[in-house]
């Protein structure tokens, strides 16, 4: 069973980067520092967003409207922090 949190934890771990990707590759396409008519870098943006927005998309549905800032990666992360703390500090001990 510890094996499977570990798993877990990894995995939330990962998408923790990803989500920080996401958040900096947003800000360098807004500023036109990398432009999505590249071939690879169009690809890697469609990979990372299909990854992220089955997870953003209700949280941005959720919040209200905050003119151009989103804050939907923010609120994720704390909540994915959130999780593996809950696991560390209650799952994990008492896992055989």
């Amino acid at each position: 069973m510890r094996a499977i949190l570990d798993v877990l934890l990894l995995i939330l771990q990962i998408y923790t980067y990803i989500i920080i990707i996401v958040a900096i590759m947003s800000w360098l396409i807004a500023f036109n520092v990398i432009n999505v008519y590249n071939d690879v870098v169009r690809t890697i943006w469609n990979a990372l967003n299909a990854v992220t927005e089955p997870l953003l998309k209700p949280i941005r549905n959720v919040l209200p409207a905050l003119g151009g800032l989103d804050i939907s990666p923010v609120i994720l992360l704390l909540l994915i922090f959130l999780v593996q703390d809950i696991i560390e500090r209650y799952v994990y001990p008492n896992v055989f």
